[in-house]
């Protein structure tokens, strides 16, 4: 007999294990990050390059998500991951310690410590997620999307809070003993959070797994996991394009102080939420096909993040006097819709074809995902230094990078009305999907 999907109160124990696993990325792309520049005076390549070349790891998502598909059990990937991520973490504080030594020992060690990351963030985060699609009804998978998210920034918030709490006075023993409590804590949550919610691997589920190039082949001939795998990367991309130059864009234009700019950060942050709020409730409680309701909530994302983008560009040439706060308040608002609808119907996709290749789709998927953070995060912040040096005007290059991730946004918007009516085709008189691509 088949295994009833998850409750809430499941649904709920795996978001625990995306908290867990933001705080302890958060020691690397964000604690460590600042310092390394500042306490240590290292140059902000160096700790951009790692987070860049973390992401460059994740491209083996669907080696580790075909791994949890053949082996028929999540769970051991799940804490295998967060266990080599939690490595990660410590090995990588630990050698940000040690650079007022010998640099290229401790490069090296960070690097190590970086692909642990990557990794782990990629079996983990991969395999949870096949979890969901897996174990999740379909009417519920807006509303375990959004919660999974959202307890994911919670777990970022509450452990960025309380290890800048406990640095004070910062010294390398202290930062030391904080990692080591993020990441103690991190790996006990994830343990108690996934044990017996997986159950054992049904009869009927089971069969023999594809190897692990035939297998993608076979997902990669799929017309519409082909298609959401190229919107994931263009909207990842224009998501991401802004994240390192929106606080330097505040302050060179509108002259906000340090204080002031990461307020307007936190600002962006609660619209992500209130958008993502948003689509987990209208998309569980709003009637029609779950799936369909989730496109059109990725299709108006798409279009309003553009917008608000459009908005941004003008707010270069306006300068102060334009209500950046609300701008940038809207344009969080409209990434979270976007954003979380998109996690949504990857749960919905996932199982294109029947059970079984749940984790090689969502590990196509994250690889999508993390090679578009990775380029956006350098390319915008790139491209607004080689503007300003070379129209010499401040405005001119953050107006011109906004303007082309808004038009990315709405390239994103056309693919993702194209994914509705593949949507509409794969789909059968009985209103289920077509079971094209690989039985992995």
């Amino acid at each position: 007999m088949p295994r009833a999907p998850l409750g809430w109160g499941g649904i709920a124990r795996l978001g625990l294990v995306q908290s867990a696993l933001g705080a302890i990325v958060m020691l690397a792309s964000s604690l460590l990050n600042r310092i390394m520049v500042v306490e240590y005076q290292m140059a902000a390549a160096l700790p951009a390059g790692l987070v860049a070349f973390h992401y460059g790891v994740q491209l083996s998502r669907p080696k580790w998500g075909h791994g949890s598909d053949a082996g028929w059990r999540r769970t051991p990937w799940i804490i295998g991951g967060m266990a080599v991520l939690g490595g990660g973490g410590l090995l990588a504080t630990f050698a940000t310690t040690q650079l007022a030594g010998p640099f290229w020992p401790v490069f090296a060690a960070l690097v190590l410590a970086y692909a642990m990351i990557g990794i782990g963030v990629g079996a983990a985060g991969t395999s949870l997620l096949a979890l969901l699609a897996t174990r999740t009804a379909e009417s519920r998978r807006p509303a375990a999307a959004s919660l999974t998210w959202i307890m994911m920034i919670v777990g970022i918030v509450i452990s960025a809070g309380t290890a800048g709490a406990l640095l004070d006075p910062f010294s390398p023993d202290r930062l030391l003993m904080v990692a080591a409590g993020v990441v103690a804590v991190a790996f006990t949550v994830t343990c108690l959070a996934v044990w017996g919610v997986e159950g054992a691997p049904q009869a009927e589920e089971k069969r023999e797994s594809a190897p692990f190039g035939e297998a993608l082949k076979g997902i990669w001939t799929d017309p519409l996991t082909r298609l959401f795998s190229i919107f994931v990367f263009f909207s990842m991309l224009a998501y991401s394009m802004q994240d390192l130059i929106l606080e330097p864009f505040a302050g060179l234009i509108f002259g906000m102080t340090p204080g002031q700019s990461t307020t307007l950060s936190g600002v962006q942050h609660q619209g992500v939420l209130a958008g993502m709020i948003l689509v987990g409730v209208g998309g569980h409680a709003f009637g029609g096909k779950a799936g369909m309701k989730l496109k059109r909530w990725i299709v108006a994302g798409c279009f309003a993040s553009a917008l608000a983008l459009a908005s941004l560009a003008m707010a270069a040439r306006a300068g102060p006097g334009w209500p950046l706060s609300i701008n940038v308040a809207v344009l969080g608002f409209a990434n979270g819709m976007f954003a979380v609808a998109a996690i949504g119907s990857m749960l919905e996709l996932a199982g294109r074809g029947g059970p079984g290749h749940e984790g090689i789709r969502m590990g196509l998927w994250g690889a999508a995902q993390a090679s578009a953070f990775g380029i956006g995060g350098f390319v915008g912040a790139f491209a607004v230094d080689r503007l300003r040096v070379a129209l010499g005007v401040d405005a001119a290059a953050f107006q011109a990078v906004f303007a082309v991730e808004s038009v990315l946004f709405l390239v994103a918007a056309i693919i993702a009305l194209r994914l509705n009516d593949r949507m509409a085709i794969s789909t059968d008189a009985a209103g289920r999907p077509a079971t094209t691509g690989v039985m992995a």
